[in-house]
């Protein structure tokens, strides 16, 4: 009797063979004649040769489907098990408007217009700007097309920075080193990932250096090639700053930068980096510029409201 052993690697063994080994008693029935045992992240089958490389066919299509959708359900069993064994890409599972099969079967799409317009930026082009006010989904649409762009093997790693300006605050009374000081800064950044990517998947990541989250200072001296890179707050960077991570661009990099101009932390007189560039790159080709407003917010009801009563006031004065 022939055996084969496959081992389950960034992928939950609890998530994927169900609760009290569910999905694993579905293959079992799927395929009688062979002995299958499930220990730790491990399978062993036991058989003939021909149904051992069968098997093995449908367990890649099972974890390709696990990877892309962060679930294996029985539905999702099945239809694998007797389907043709052509690319899952175009089963019933797929939807073109899903960017990321999220955490717990959240679907992550681009909701409006111009967050689906940001979209289409990016797939187009290398560098794409996306300023627009808060809640309108800038950072979020972006990490979702990082995210898909990873699990499509389109990048190698997903690079994401802040420029770290104290929003009326002071990080120096913070206690701990300097990531445990500057990580509730980047929390927006660690909310997004965590509702698109598995804890145990999104924690390998980050040890491996295939996620980085760290503050704009890090990128300096750095050639940033193979990534997919966001560089959020745009606006609280200064002209030197923003000059220094444009110039980071390496071979097959996506950049994306997002911004509101209407919320800049830095100190009087000092330009604003963003504004700046947006002036100086307007013109470039292969650089795109997409600007949402008060019809993108996807946040609480009130928040639109709270943006037209501000922006009456400062058209105001």
């Amino acid at each position: 009797m022939n055996e084969l052993s496959l081992e389950l690697t960034d992928i939950s063994p609890r998530e994927f063979f169900g609760e009290h080994n569910s999905n694993i008693d579905l293959l079992k029935k799927s395929f009688p004649k062979l002995k299958i045992v499930a220990r730790g992240n491990r399978i062993k089958v036991y058989g003939d040769p021909p149904l051992l490389e069968e098997f093995g066919k449908r367990f890649e299509m099972l974890t390709t489907h696990f990877s892309k959708y962060n679930k294996l359900d029985e539905r999702a069993i099945v239809h694998i098990l007797s389907s043709s064994g052509q690319d899952e890409a175009h089963t019933p599972f797929h939807s073109g408007d899903v960017l990321v099969h999220g955490v717990s079967g959240r679907l992550v799409k681009a909701q409006t217009a111009n967050q689906r317009r940001l979209v289409e930026a990016v797939e187009k082009n290398d560098m794409v700007f996306a300023i627009g006010p808060a809640g309108t989904g800038k950072t979020y649409t972006g990490v979702a097309l990082a995210v898909r762009a990873l699990k499509n093997k389109q990048v190698k790693r997903i690079i994401l920075t802040r420029p770290a300006v104290e929003a009326g605050e002071n990080l120096g009374f913070l206690p701990g080193d300097l990531k445990e000081k500057l990580d509730p800064y980047m929390q927006p950044l660690y909310d997004a990932l965590r509702d698109m990517l598995p804890a145990e998947k999104l924690a390998k990541f980050l040890e491996d250096g295939t996620i980085q989250i760290a503050p704009m200072a890090f990128m300096r001296g750095r050639t940033l090639d193979h990534a997919f890179v966001i560089l959020d707050e745009a606006q609280n960077t200064t002209h030197a700053q923003m000059k220094m991570f444009l110039t980071r661009m390496g071979k097959d990099a996506k950049f994306l930068l997002t911004g509101d101009p209407g919320q800049i932390d830095l100190p009087r007189r000092v330009t604003s980096g963003l504004k700046e560039a947006l002036l100086i790159l307007k013109n470039i080709p292969g650089i795109e510029m997409i600007y949402l407003d008060d019809k993108d917010v996807i946040r609480h009801s009130l928040v639109k409201q709270v943006i037209e009563a501000y922006k009456t006031i400062e058209h105001q004065n």
